[in-house]
């Protein structure tokens, strides 16, 4: 079985533009989500580390493609939050160009992990970057993070209402997350090694 030393973990860099993106035949795991989704507390989790995905005090912060390598074996591709509404027009823009070209790009990354609020109905925004996902062709993988924050009655129609929002294929892993208390990890760790 393929391991992974999470303890490994570098910054690569920042991408600002699409000619800064990598480009290179290690596998890449692309991050997305909302911007107040978790998503670095979920990239934080996966490397026991408390703040490597520098954690925003405020959401709409990542507006570049933030590359991490790991155990010098595969990449975190940490895309920019999305769907945050203090944001101006032509940031949004940007991020809006930025993402379409990443994701127009071939190679770019092997399996997208989606992180969406196991409490909520996904948004139209999640709904479009589902898709973007699922018309790239690659594996993915949907996290249902802030799970420690839901009545265990509600687990499964939350987890229903996720699957039926953003019209996931049975084949595609929906997994229960709390970046908080560790819940998940072990699944979506499994996943991601399939890339190596």
């Amino acid at each position: 079985m393929a391991t992974l030393n999470v303890n490994k973990a570098e910054f690569i860099r920042s991408a600002a533009a699409p000619a800064q993106f990598i480009h290179s035949s290690v596998p890449k795991v692309a991050f997305a989500g909302k911007s107040n989704v978790g998503k670095s507390s979920v990239i934080n989790r996966m490397l026991n580390r408390k703040n490597f995905a520098r954690v925003g005090s405020e959401p709409g912060k990542t507006i570049h493609v933030n590359y991490f390598l790991i155990d010098g074996k595969l990449y975190f591709v940490d895309l920019p939050g999305y769907g945050y509404a203090k944001v101006s027009r032509s940031e949004k823009e940007r991020w809006g160009k930025l993402m379409e070209s990443f994701f127009a790009a071939e190679g770019l990354f092997d399996l997208g992990v989606m992180i969406v609020d196991s409490r909520h109905k996904p948004t139209a925004d999640d709904v479009t970057m589902a898709e973007w996902f699922k018309d790239s062709g690659c594996a993915l993988v949907v996290v249902a993070n802030k799970l420690d924050k839901l009545k265990k009655s509600e687990i499964e129609p939350n987890l229903r209402l996720i699957r039926e929002t953003l019209s996931l294929p049975e084949e595609v892993p929906l997994i229960p997350f709390s970046a908080e208390k560790g819940q998940g990890r072990e699944t979506l760790m499994a996943e991601i090694l399939k890339l190596l």
